[in-house]
């Protein structure tokens, strides 16, 4: 059974990102349909986006509101901040896997990986 999950790591002060707001996508032609939004736990994971027949081959957009979790965190950015929205575009070919989206994000910079 195929699963997406995600997890948020705070690179600037080395912690998990507990309360990043996201929302998941399905591109759909020319659309985007919204499927779920969410918050990180204190652990900065979402464990299931989707599962099962929920997920299907295609491609799907992840927002991650960084800029808000900075501010919350009462980190000086300015205005507006370089990161605010962080948008990751992905395929998923084999929906009976495990698609893993981590983001690494500071309030200059981010990066991600398919995670296991």
């Amino acid at each position: 059974m195929g699963r997406l999950t995600t997890h948020v790591l705070d690179t600037a002060d080395g912690v998990p990102a507990a309360g990043v707001g996201l929302t998941l996508y399905r591109r759909e032609g020319d659309a985007l349909r919204t499927l779920k939004s969410a918050t990180t736990g204190a652990d900065g994971r979402v464990a299931a986006l989707l599962e099962g027949e929920a997920l299907a081959p295609g491609r799907y957009r992840l927002v991650f509101r960084a800029g808000a979790y900075f501010r919350a965190r009462d980190v000086a950015l300015p205005d507006p901040p370089f990161l605010d929205e962080v948008v990751i575009d992905f395929g998923v070919a084999d929906a009976s896997a495990h698609y893993h989206v981590p983001l690494l994000v500071s309030p200059w910079s981010y990066s991600t990986y398919r995670g296991s």
